[in-house]
């Protein structure tokens, strides 16, 4: 107990009865197993009662541009129907302060991949250049933690991985990714070994889980901190390539020429706010997510830079996006303590073990899921059967029963193999090793995104697209490991096409930003008032701001 008297063990005295609740009900949850798996009619009837992406009002038509009349949150139309940062009369990027032949936009794993198959397919790496807007490294994959998907068992294959993609996709995946994606996979993991990166053996054979949503076991990881041992490695092969990359420089707009061609970039210091032009024979747009937006009040596992700004430039510039009605919420993240709300409990929690239960104690759904169908299960049970855990802060949530796999695999499991799960909550008083972890639906992963084909292309002629800021790939909802396949597979293949591209096309001609007029007269012909600017570059967080994304959630 604290000098207080008020926590103990990390935790309110007020949420210590509920613990106890968990710990009664333990044994017998062990010997019972797990409740049973629903089938896909109990499913939608879930989705469509309770996940957030159901939510009609929530919200609203594009007004603009070549993808008018897509569905999508009102946060992210915000920016679409947003006006240029710079006016576009005020740039001239007919006198660029740097030329290259490969432009890569973004500082996360498909970005490093693209630069690295760039160089592997003849581009020298003086002539490519990374331009990310905040540190290289600073991304969503150097925060993954649970895994990465490849079918490369001998019980396995791409076509059973691909029937597990496309169904927790609820079958609105472009079929073409999905094979590209599958059909990857195992390459991709040889690449890694080849490379150095070191996911989890056991006897010399790779150690691989289930994930939500799968029918076998293909996840590879590294303990619970696979993102970053993945980019430990191709960040540092980057550098010992030599390949240039440029820091704190975000990019603002896309340059194209008088046939419509990419020709570079407009990039903005975030240290000295000066403006630079970059004009470049191809371009490879990887810059991420949206997370930050925070969707409907939602807080978010995303890294700070995670604005959805490639996907205002590359729609400006004329290419088309999919499926951004559909958000994936992480069904646990961090609920209690308030220092951590919204962090990544690592789906591997729950492929090890651990077991979503109530306030009382009870178990009330599958623990591995699909995201989506976990997530609404989780909410319904707090807000709709009024079963979950209050906070101090006022959050709700329920229980992962993590201590349930020290029971299952022996004492010490956790410190073993989720050692950043362990760090993250101990900081906090809390030993998951001991007492169970509150969690809760936290934004996650952008599921829908730019158009592209299953080279990277996407409409704009040279401009190439990897990794979370593309869509198509997942459909409605993503399953565990994918996104890191992903960003392997589509930034690989756009820094192999965008390669193809310098060495086949002509270059593009004088660059300029009549397609930023063009949009701009768009938006006033729609009477969309001047009162909000894109990209966003940096989030929000002074408290009023905070205060009303708040009240939206619940």
């Amino acid at each position: 107990m604290s000098d207080n008297g008020t926590l103990r063990g990390g935790y309110p005295e007020a949420m210590r009865a509920s613990i106890e609740a968990v710990e009664a009900t333990r044994s017998r949850r062990l010997a019972e197993g797990p409740v049973a798996a629903l089938d896909a009619e109990e499913r939608e009837a879930l989705l469509e009662a309770f996940h957030p992406d159901y939510k009609a009002e929530k919200k609203r038509a594009l007004r603009v541009g070549p993808s008018r009349g897509e569905l999508m949150p009102h946060e992210v139309a915000d920016v679409f129907e947003a006006y240029p940062r710079l006016d576009p009369a005020s740039v001239d990027v007919s006198a660029p302060d740097l030329e290259t032949k490969v432009l890569i936009l973004g500082g996360g794993g498909a970005a490093t991949v693209a630069a690295l198959m760039a160089v592997e397919q003849g581009v020298l790496a003086s002539e490519i250049l990374i331009a990310t807007k905040l540190r290289h490294g600073d991304c969503n994959t150097i925060m993954a933690q649970g895994g990465i998907q490849a079918a490369d068992r001998a019980v396995d294959s791409p076509a059973i991985h691909y029937l597990d993609a496309i169904g927790g996709g609820h079958f609105t995946n472009r079929p073409e990714l999905v094979r590209a994606l599958v059909g990857d996979g195992p390459m991709i993991i040889d690449w890694h070994e080849r490379l150095g990166i070191l996911y989890d053996k056991v006897n010399g054979e790779y150690l691989e889980a289930h994930g939500g949503g799968t029918s076998r076991m293909r996840m590879h990881s590294a303990k619970d901190y696979t993102g970053m041992e993945l980019m430990r490695v191709l960040r540092d092969e980057v550098r010992n390539l030599g390949i240039p990359v440029l820091e704190f420089a975000a990019a603002v707009e896309l340059v194209l020429d008088d046939k419509g061609r990419a020709a570079g970039a407009v990039l903005v210091n975030l240290e000295t706010d000066e403006t630079m032009v970059v004009r470049s024979h191809a371009t490879v747009l990887a810059t991420g997510g949206f997370g930050r937006l925070h969707i409907q009040g939602y807080p978010t596992t995303n890294h700070y830079g995670a604005t959805a700004d490639g996907l205002v430039l590359a729609y400006r510039a004329g290419a088309a996006v999919i499926d951004m009605d559909s958000v994936q919420y992480h069904p646990t993240g961090v609920a209690y303590p308030a220092a951590i709300l919204g962090q990544l409990a690592t789906e591997k929690l729950r492929n090890q073990g651990a077991e979503p239960v109530n306030a009382h104690g009870e178990a009330f759904v599958y623990p591995l899921e699909p995201r989506d169908v976990e997530s609404a299960a989780i909410i319904r049970e707090c807000y709709d059967r009024d079963n979950g855990v209050p906070t101090p802060s006022g959050v709700r949530g329920v229980w992962l029963d993590t201590p349930m796999i020290e029971e299952i695999h022996g004492k010490g499991t956790i410190k073993q193999r989720l050692a950043a799960m362990w760090m993250m909550w101990n900081r906090h008083g809390i030993d998951i090793a001991v007492d169970p972890a509150l969690v809760f639906p936290t934004l996650h992963y952008q599921n829908g995104g730019v158009v592209i084909d299953e080279h990277g292309a996407t409409a704009v002629p040279g401009l190439f697209a990897g990794g979370e800021v593309a869509g198509g790939v997942h459909g409605k909802n993503r399953l565990m490991g994918n996104s890191l396949l992903d960003c392997n597979v589509f930034g690989r293949r756009a820094g192999m096409s965008a390669a193809s591209w310098v060495q086949s096309e002509p270059e593009p001609g004088r660059g300029g930003l009549a397609h930023v007029e063009r949009y701009v007269a768009m938006l006033h012909d729609e009477g969309i008032e001047v009162d909000r600017r894109a990209p966003v570059l940096l989030p929000d967080y002074r408290r009023e701001a905070v205060v009303d994304r708040a009240m939206k959630a619940f």
